[in-house]
């Protein structure tokens, strides 16, 4: 009688119920034969209203004078980062030693690793998207907020740092990573980059960094936790395409190495009541005879005199 009972109830199961519950991207969906739960069916806030990534219409931005420069903590210094597989992406673990405040943020946040998104296609592998353009790949470096422990999630309990990454010319700033890749091919492999790196080596110039979105949204995998301020670059990161092409061909997501790393990229969410916020705009630079004008004109007017 139990035994009938127990075949009662699993029949009147959900199919998806009875598989594996574990989390996938959609690519992942028919290969695992739907034993993964795909983007439409990922569980905790991940059906929410308030969801990352979102599409970014920059003539829609409100401009916000608050948002002016990042003070970057430990960014320049170099480290032999240890790099992980872990079955979604590629993960760069920062430690403890690097930090960021100001931009608008509330306080300072401490990081805590960094990870990519990417596609064989140069136009697919970003997660967020301008106007509705994607990019070859996105890279997230993941802050926590510096605070006393506490039960209650808050909306900016974290802070990432989104760039874009497009096709260009060979970055040699990002080879010690892209070399690494060789070493974790399966998921819960690691490794330790062969050469020091800094994370201001990964990033555009410096000065460019004063231009970016922000917004407050979620984290873009389960379980898509509502407590994420987001900071999203307008200059893209450039890499060759051999390199952006390395992420698909040297990763998997499985341990028998059957399903290649790709296309790992949630689709975007609806932005809702919410507004995207630009930073504040730099002021015009003067050139040297703009500067000289007045004072030429005042030195004229005295001399006259």
């Amino acid at each position: 009688m139990r035994l009938l009972l127990a075949l009662l109830v699993l029949a009147a199961a959900p199919p998806r119920a009875r598989a594996a519950s574990h989390w996938c991207y959609q690519i992942q969906l028919k290969p695992s034969n739907y034993t993964c739960l795909g983007p439409g069916e990922w569980e905790g806030s991940c059906q929410s209203n308030r969801q990352s990534p979102v599409n970014i219409v920059t003539a829609k931005t409100q401009l916000d004078p608050n948002l002016g420069r990042f003070s970057f903590s430990g960014y320049d210094r170099k480290h032999q980062w240890v790099v992980e597989n872990n079955g979604h992406t590629v993960m760069v673990l920062l430690g403890d030693e690097v930090s960021i405040a100001g931009g608008g943020l509330s306080t300072r946040y401490r990081a805590k690793q960094l990870h990519l998104h990417w596609s064989r296609a140069m136009d697919q592998g970003s997660e967020h998207t301008f106007n509705g353009e994607r990019f070859a790949m996105e890279m997230h470096i993941v802050h926590e907020k510096e605070k006393a422990p506490s039960s209650n999630v808050n909306e900016d309990d974290i802070a990432v740092l989104a760039f874009m990454v497009e096709a260009g010319s060979n970055n040699v700033n990002f080879q010690p990573l892209v070399e690494a890749l060789s070493d974790i091919p399966r998921p819960n492999m690691n490794t330790t980059m062969k050469s020091s790196i800094s994370l201001f080596h990964l990033l555009p110039e410096e000065e460019s960094l004063r231009h970016y979105f922000r917004y407050l949204g979620s984290l873009t995998t389960p379980t898509c936790d509502e407590k994420v301020v987001w900071t999203v670059f307008q200059e893209p990161i450039q890499l060759h395409r051999d390199q952006i092409l390395a992420f698909s061909q040297k990763l998997f997501y499985d341990h028998e190495q059957s399903m290649n790393m790709t296309d790992n990229v949630r689709p975007v969410q609806s932005l809702g009541q919410r507004q995207v916020f630009r930073s504040r705009a730099p002021g015009p630079l003067l050139s040297q005879p703009t500067l000289l004008a007045p004072a030429l004109a005042c030195l004229t007017v005295g001399f006259l005199r």
